[in-house]
């Protein structure tokens, strides 16, 4: 199955700022990313983003994949922003075909 899935990326001050924590000086930019969430081999639910290499997580439960994977996304993009990387863009196009 895929999913998109919106992620709030805080930028400036170089950190997501806890829940309580105040934003000014940051500001707040939704994001886009395609999911592949699916069950995996060993009871878990796998997520992964396919528009980032290697951002995979997992859950207990499809939501908490969901969640998870949301987690992963955030910190994958705020690491290649830190070390002055490009953020690949998001291109999907989901089909589903029947054979």
């Amino acid at each position: 199955r895929n999913l998109s899935v919106a992620c709030t990326v805080w930028r400036g001050r170089g950190r997501t700022p806890p829940a309580r924590a105040s934003t000014r000086g940051t500001r707040q930019v939704m994001t886009m990313r395609q999911v592949r969430v699916y069950p995996g081999e060993d009871g878990m639910w796998v997520a992964e983003c396919p528009s980032l290499p290697g951002c995979i997580s997992q859950g207990e439960t499809k939501e908490g994949a969901i969640t998870n994977i949301r987690d992963a996304i955030r910190g994958y993009i705020a690491a290649l922003e830190h070390d002055n990387l490009l953020v690949p863009e998001e291109r999907f196009e989901a089909l589903l075909i029947a054979v």
